[in-house]
Parts: C-alpha cells; structure tokens; sequence
C-alpha cells in the first residue's frame, strides 16, 4: 500500500512541472548564436559492480526449521556365511649348496686325460689359503702328423689371502710343466721314408713365479701389485720378468687425478739364433706413469689422461721415450639402452718368451725379444641393452702397432740342419709396422636364469710395411655359445668357434740363401663343440664331452693338423673340509 501511494506522489509531480513550462507565447524555437565557452569533454562515470548475493529488503523474514531425522533398525535375517581367506602358499624351492672345494677328472678319445683340483681353507674369520692344480694331455689322433705330437700342460697355484679392515693382501706362487713337439714337417716335401720323420721334437717348458696384491681402504695409495717369473726349456732358453704396478688418487685443488705408476723388467738368453751358433740375449727395462682426470656430467662420462713410459735397452745400449694418449668418453643417449662410447689410447707393450710361448706353443727357442710401440688405439661404438635380458655391443677401430710381433714359421733348413726345429717345423718372431682396421659386434640374451645365448664376430683389414702379409692374423673371428640349466639335475651346452683365413710363408733355404719361397694361404675353420651332464646329487655330477664335431682336420698354425672328433667323459666331485 506505501509503495501505491509513493507512484502517484511522483506521477502528480511529473504532470504539474509538464504544464507549467507550456507556455503558449513560447511554443515556437527561437534562432540566435549559441557561443561555446569550451569543448565539450566526455567522461566516464565510475562504474559500480553489482553485487551478486543483493540485499533483500522484506518485510517477512523466514526462519529456518530444525528437522530431525530418526532412524529405525530392523534385523533381517540371514544365512550367508562369508569363507574365511587362506593364504597362498610359494612353491619351496631347496636352495642350491654351495662348496668351497671341487674335483675332476675325465678321460677321453686320443688318450687324453683331463684333471682339475680346487682347494680353499679358512684358517681363521680373516686368513685363508687356497691351491689349484690342473692337468691336460693326449697322446695321438692326428693321421697326418710324420712325427710324435703328443703333449702335456700342467700347472699349479698357491695363494695364502688375509682380509683385514684398512687393507686386504694376497700371497700367490705358481709352477708350470709343458711338453709339446714340433710335429710339423712340411710336406709333400718330408715323407714317411725321410730321414726326418725319426726325429724326436719334443720341446719342454717350465717355470714358477711368485707375486702378490694388497689394497688399501684409505690413503693415497689404493692397490699395488708385484710379479716375479722365471720361465725357462730344456734347449737351454732362460727369461726373467719383473712387473710391479701401483694404482693412487692424487687431489689437485678439486680436481680429482687417478695415477698408476708402471715397473717391467722382461731379460732373458737363448743358446743360439736359427741360422747360427750365436747366442741371443736380451734386456728391456721400462718406467711408466699415467695420470687420468674424470670428469663426470649428467649423461656424460670422461677420463682425460696421458701415459708416459722410458725404455732402457740393457743389451743394446738405447733409450727413448714415450708419450700416448688415453682419453675414454661415454654417453648415456637413452639410459642403459644406448650408450655411446670412444676413445684413443696406446701403450708400450712389453713382449716375453713366456707370453709368446703360451700363444705358440711351437716357436723355436731363436728369437728376438723386443717391445711393441702401440702409437694409439682408436675406437667407437655403441652398447646397451635392448630389455633387462638382451644387451648388444656394435663397435669399430683403428689401431698402429709400430714392431708389432708376428708368428712365421721358420726356412726349410735343405742342408745343414742342426737342431731338430730346423726343418720349417717351428715358427719365428718378426716385427713390423702393423695398421689394423676392426668392426665388430656382440650380442648376449638371458632368457631366463637357465637358458644363456650369446654371439660375437669380428672383421678384420691389415696394412703391413716391410712383411708382405700380416703373418698368421685372422680376417675374421666369430664365436656362438649356449648354456641351458634343463631342470635341476641335467644341464648342457654348445660353443662354436670360426676364424678365417690367415697367410704364412713356406721358404726352403740353402745356408742364408733361399732357394724357394711361396705364400700359403690357411683355410678358415669352424669348430664345433658341445657338452652334457647330470647332477647326481649336490656333490657328484658325470658329464660328457665333444670337441671338433665338424671333423675338420684344420691347421691352427700351418703344417700343424689338429685332432679330429674328440670325446670325454668325465665326473665332478664337491666337498668341504
């Protein structure tokens, strides 16, 4: 009702106000001259926001109401009955025990007889003592062979080991008895009616060494090793080495230096050359150091380094010295599933009888010993893994030997053979400058915990200087291997094995004139090998043995067949003291 009468208040008011200004003598619009005292300016008010929730201006205000809920509980009546959870129960597996000593031996085709011994002891929670002896040896299986070629390898190791809290040292002999035979006589040019084919070739090695390690938990000095051999034959051939070889950190401000400091000493004599009654000595004696900086940045990893080395040659009378890069990178592309890696190092390689001897075990004891100048050794590639059961390895390089050692075998003695390894029945030492171009890969799968595969191959292009071939290097060399764990008694496995071809040189020679001289190319050979066992109990297993299954009468080095198919059998027996 108050707001009514508001309404016609103001309706009142308009009306009035309208007729007052009518007037009847001013209804008609008067000309004239409308002077602006200043332009007209425009503003903009201020705008006001509108309030969302408004005010309500009411005159009845509403209370609100409490409600009050209740509820009334029925029990209804029920027969189920919920099954009471039983745990799952894990397949209990007896887990695998495990031996501190084990034993084998096995005998086979050829006469072979193979044996192994493994010995540890506690004496006491921190010192231990430990030996191994092993033994190979065959008699006969090579049809081609004019001569004997029997041999036998034999070897044994003593170490007494203390672990401590600061530090960890070891204490290590050993002894080694080899026999082997120059058995290859060339041939069409040797017979069955050749005086030669009497001859006997054995040639015996032995030696013993003794060395040890210690490692420290702190300090400056981290690990330190030392090695003393004496290795030796019965043609009067003798070689002494002494290496030793400390590893540290040095810090330098903040940087952190990895340092190893390199002693070795190889001197030794051979009763004669090849052509002459001349006795060979020789003495080299070399001081290295080789500092390394690693640098460590998210993916990336770097070690900066150089290697320096002084060599001493006690019989001829000279020195140098050496400087070689050693720089490695790696960098993680995607995590562990590649990773890209590189370097560029080189090194003075010091060779021994001893080192040539266990390659070639049919060198004659006439040769030069001399270091090799590795000037570098360049590579790249790539690794990683594919799953957490695949992981690869691609990788290529490039590397320049200067006197690099190469095995060749020795002239055909036509007149005036002496000894018995004078008849192109033995191999040589000859250095060159030797470039070697490499690509390769490898590829390793673990199916499961019992089931291993792996491969890997390499290719290889050389470039000599004086030698007219890269005397017995392979092109190629690959290699397949399997191990499967069949169930917890049987287990097996398979390796196979190619190299391809290599060249060597056949010379017939008058005194120190060669009358004839060819070069031999060596067929590339595949060796297949496979293998077998049983588990009889946690301490015995029996297994079985087969080398050379493809049957190829190939020549690891020339005129030296190998056996064909070899097969042996043998047990393994575990135990504790």
């Amino acid at each position: 009702m108050r707001k009514h009468i508001q309404i016609l208040y103001i309706f009142l008011f308009l009306t009035v106000g309208s007729l007052w200004a009518q007037d009847k003598d001013n209804d008609t619009l008067q000309t004239g001259v409308i002077n602006v005292v200043k332009p007209y300016t425009p503003s903009i008010s201020d705008a006001f926001k509108v309030k969302e929730t408004p005010n309500l201006d009411d005159d009845v205000n509403t209370t609100k109401k409490d409600v009050q809920y209740n509820i009334l509980s029925v029990p209804v009546a029920s027969t189920f009955t919920p099954a009471k959870g039983k745990a799952a129960t894990l397949e209990k597996t007896t887990p695998a025990k495990l031996f501190d000593n084990y034993a084998t031996l096995a005998g086979g085709s050829y006469t072979t007889l193979v044996g192994d011994v493994y010995l540890n002891y506690a004496l006491s929670r921190t010192d231990h003592v430990g030996a191994s002896v092993s033994h190979h040896s065959s008699q006969t299986g090579i049809d081609e062979a004019l001569l004997d070629h029997y041999f036998y390898d034999s070897k044994i190791d003593l170490n007494y080991s203390r672990y401590l809290r600061d530090l960890t040292w070891n204490v290590d002999a050993g002894f080694i008895h080899q026999v082997y035979n120059w058995y290859g006589l060339p041939q069409p040019f040797f017979t069955p009616l050749s005086e030669q084919s009497s001859l006997g070739v054995s040639h015996t090695f032995y030696g013993g060494n003794i060395g040890g390690d210690i490692g420290f938990e702190d300090g400056y000095i981290k690990t330190a090793k030392v090695l003393l051999r004496h290795f030796g034959d019965n043609n009067g051939s003798g070689e002494n080495r002494f290496n030793a070889k400390v590893s540290g950190d040095v810090t330098i401000g903040e940087a952190a230096i990895t340092a190893d400091i390199m002693f070795d000493y190889v001197g030794g004599s051979f009763d004669r050359n090849y052509w002459t009654s001349d006795e060979i000595k020789y003495g080299n004696f070399n001081i290295g150091l080789a500092p390394t900086y690693r640098l460590i940045q998210d993916d990336l990893t770097l070690d900066l380094g150089v290697s320096t080395y002084y060599l001493n040659d006690f019989e001829n009378g000279g020195n140098k010295f050496y400087i070689y890069p050693n720089i490695e990178a790696s960098y993680r592309i995607v995590n562990e599933v590649l990773i890209a890696y590189g370097g560029i190092k080189g090194g003075l390689i010091q060779n021994s009888y001893y080192d040539f001897a266990q390659e070639n075990p049919f060198i004659s004891p006439t040769l030069n010993i001399m270091p090799t100048d590795q000037q570098y050794n360049a590579y790249v590639g790539l690794r990683g893994k594919v799953s957490n059961t695949m992981s690869y390895t691609i990788s290529g390089g490039y590397m320049a030997d200067r006197g690099k050692a190469l095995f060749k075998s020795n002239e055909v003695l036509v007149v005036g053979a002496e000894e018995v390894y004078q008849n192109g029945n033995s191999f040589n030492v000859v250095y060159d400058d030797v470039n070697t171009f490499n690509i390769g890969g490898e590829l390793s799968v673990d199916l499961n915990r019992n089931i291993t595969v792996g491969v890997k191959a390499d290719y290889f292009i050389y470039g000599t200087d004086d030698q007219t071939e890269a005397w017995n290097l392979p092109n190629f060399k690959g290699s397949l291997f399997g191990d499967f764990q069949i169930d917890e008694h049987w287990f097996a496995g398979a390796s196979m094995f190619f190299v391809g071809e290599r060249k060597d040189e056949l010379v017939f020679a008058n005194s120190l004139v060669p009358m004839e001289s060819s070069v031999v190319s060596l067929d590339g050979y595949f060796d297949l090998n496979l293998h077998a066992g049983y588990h009889i109990n946690d301490r015995w297993s029996v297994f079985l043995k087969g080398n050379n299954l493809a049957s190829q009468n190939y020549q690891r080095w020339m005129n030296f067949p190998v056996q064909g198919i070899q097969v042996l059998g043998g047990v393994t027996y575990k135990f504790n003291f």
